[in-house]
């Protein structure tokens, strides 16, 4: 976003989400303090702000970029896909032994943003629990897997299957070998070597997480 002050996005946002202070909205958007006076200062906002609040608040990100067009983007159905969410939840700490398939309920996002993320039809959400994957990834958060997206790229987070645990990690290939990374330094390294790599299932990657305050 680099056409708006800050304060015209700060103020669209007061009036359309309810947001009264600048602490609120860092709290929103999952941020620190600092990064909102920064946007303030500079006079520009990252455009994921305006998509994540889009998203929590069914808002247009670009009305509230622009002030352009309509708040709720005149929303049709058929600009929406809707992703399963299933029972299992991504353990990011040891592993999980909740792995059903069985789908619980169903969450629309736009399909242009999907595609953008990758392949929409491949998609589903899964519940976090566990602090392995903290700050980045928080308990109770809600992580947006593309199941087509199974090669792995260095440093990407995926979700990852071992026996019958799955877990959500940061994943790097060293020579012989596939180690599964914890942001949170407290849990070491898991590292796969020879015939216990073809012993991990890559589900796929992470590409997006939301998360509820409470």
């Amino acid at each position: 976003m680099t056409q708006n002050t800050f304060e015209e996005f700060f103020r669209r946002v007061q009036e359309a989400a309810g947001v009264a202070s600048q602490l609120e909205l860092a709290s929103l958007l999952g941020v620190n303090r600092s990064a909102v006076t920064q946007a303030k200062r500079r006079g520009v906002v990252p455009r994921s702000w305006a998509d994540r609040i889009g998203r929590a608040f069914g808002l247009d990100a670009e009305w509230l970029e622009s002030g352009r067009g309509d708040p709720r983007g005149g929303c049709r159905s058929e600009d929406f896909a809707e992703v399963p969410k299933v029972r299992a939840r991504l353990c990011a700490g040891g592993g999980s032994f909740e792995t059903g398939a069985e789908i619980e309920d169903y969450y629309a996002f736009r399909r242009e943003w999907l595609a953008r993320k990758g392949s929409a039809v491949h998609m589903v959400l899964m519940d976090i629990f566990g602090n392995s994957m903290e700050p980045e990834i928080k308990e109770g958060d809600t992580a947006l897997i593309d199941q087509s997206q199974k090669d792995v790229l260095a440093g990407g987070i995926y979700a990852v299957g071992l026996e019958d645990t799955v877990m959500v990690k940061r994943l790097e290939k060293r020579p012989g070998a596939l180690v599964l990374v914890s942001d949170n330094r407290d849990y070491a390294p898991v590292v796969l070597q020879g015939e216990e790599i073809s012993q991990a299932r890559i589900i796929g990657k992470v590409v997006w997480i939301g998360r509820e305050y409470r």
